[in-house]
């Protein structure tokens, strides 16, 4: 599956020089990785957001967001968000910085 190479454009432009960031294809998609550990990625149109468990029920609760779902095997933790979800700016700023924040928690791989 393709993804949305400009919300990977924007993605990276939110992240900007993050020390630990690389980039890796994934999911159908592109991840983007802080430390070794996926923080936020696109697969197709959608927003793929690492949130973890603690969060996860407060997240798809969020206009737009559903369970990371891949290959009818539901991921907790892990959030899918349609456009919808992030076209303003600050929900879409607020997504990244979710993911990032709870990557930013987990030991380096």
């Amino acid at each position: 599956m393709a993804y949305n190479t400009a919300v990977a454009d924007d993605i990276r432009a939110r992240i900007g020089s993050h020390p630990g960031l690389t980039e890796r294809e994934m999911f159908g998609g592109i991840a983007f990785m802080i430390n070794g550990n996926m923080a936020v990625g696109v697969s197709g149109e959608e927003l793929m957001v690492r949130v973890g468990q603690d969060a996860h029920d407060e997240a798809v609760a969020l206009p737009g967001a559903r369970m990371f779902d891949m290959s009818a095997r539901p991921m907790r933790g892990w959030v899918s968000v349609a456009p919808e979800g992030f076209a303003a700016d600050d929900h879409f700023d607020a997504w990244v910085d979710r993911g990032v924040t709870f990557a930013e928690t987990l030991p380096p791989k």
